[in-house]
């Protein structure tokens, strides 16, 4: 791909990226590629292929690719916790399971008062080591991406998990399809995208910014952007708060004001990003079918 693959629409967009960065292809064969996650202790990104039922795994070292685990779920967002172990939203066993180093998976979170989730959808680990993750019905309304069943929940809620004695609660109860989230680097603020559009031309394809109570409680609801391509999916922020986010065309980024700068357009749809590499300035795109990377001249802001 070409340094033209590259909008810049403001002239802060160029402290992100390097005219002459290239966009890099390293991985194709994918059904919908999903959820990346790095692992700063394998260097490595583990990523979802949600319809083909499996994770895959691209080694830095070697720049190979290999399946991680298959069967896997039908996972869809992942992300590694502070002690290196990875989190994963399953959409076939409607939890939220965690990797233990043993190669153990372990249960997190699969019910609400006694009510099965919808299928968790993505998730991220705030620095007190709560666990923060949204359930839309994505992975329960076919057999696509999960298994066709029905609702046992009256919506489709944001959820966190307590580190001290896994009690749940619900923390966002006003989203349509609440489905991508990230904190800002100073975890003040938590931003949530919600995707209702795939439900309905009208309903909300933008992503909403809420402030991180000293209790963990949410206010200050805004909406912080809405998408002109397709929908808003799984994000992240860098060290200077900027959104880095998906889209039909590539990936767009905002300012912290709101505005969007520019984008890394990408020939799929894109579903998800990840800062990554040793100094978190490799950006992983999962793209329909594949997995991009891109050198940026920022990092990612450390979510755990």
């Amino acid at each position: 791909m070409a340094a033209h693959e590259f909008e810049f629409r403001d002239e802060r967009f160029r402290k992100c990226i390097n005219a002459t960065a290239r966009v890099y292809t390293l991985y194709e064969g994918c059904a919908w590629a999903e959820g990346p996650a790095w692992s700063p202790g394998w260097r490595s990104l583990v990523w979802s292929d949600i319809p083909n039922d499996r994770q895959l795994r691209w080694d830095e070292a070697s720049g190979t690719v290999g399946v991680f685990r298959y069967p896997a779920g039908h996972t869809n967002g992942n992300t590694v916790d502070r002690q290196g172990r990875l989190l994963s939203c399953e959409h076939g066993g409607r939890r939220v399971s965690r990797t233990e180093f043993d190669g153990t998976v372990i249960t997190i979170a699969d019910s609400y008062q006694g009510k099965r989730l919808n299928s968790p959808n993505d998730v991220v680990v705030k620095s007190d080591d709560s666990i923060w993750f949204t359930d839309p019905a994505y992975g329960i309304e076919s057999d696509y991406e999960g298994h066709r069943a029905e609702m046992e929940l009256d919506g489709c809620y944001v959820y966190r998990v307590d580190p001290a004695n896994g009690d749940m609660r619900i923390v966002a109860d006003d989203f349509m399809r609440p489905n991508g989230l990230a904190f800002s680097p100073d975890e003040s603020l938590l931003y949530i995208s919600d995707t209702g559009a795939t439900h309905g031309e009208d309903a909300p394809r933008h992503i909403r910014r809420l402030t991180v109570n000293a209790d963990n409680t949410l206010s200050d609801d805004t909406e912080f952007a809405t998408c002109t391509a397709g929908f808003f999916d799984g994000f992240r922020l860098d060290v200077a708060g900027r959104v880095w986010t998906s889209a039909a065309d590539g990936v767009h980024v905002y300012d912290p004001d709101g505005t969007l700068i520019g984008k890394v357009l990408i020939p799929e749809v894109v579903a998800n990003v990840e800062f990554g590499g040793p100094k978190r300035n490799h950006l992983f795109i999962c793209g329909t079918t594949s997995l991009y990377t891109v050198k940026v001249m920022t990092n990612g802001a450390q979510r755990v």
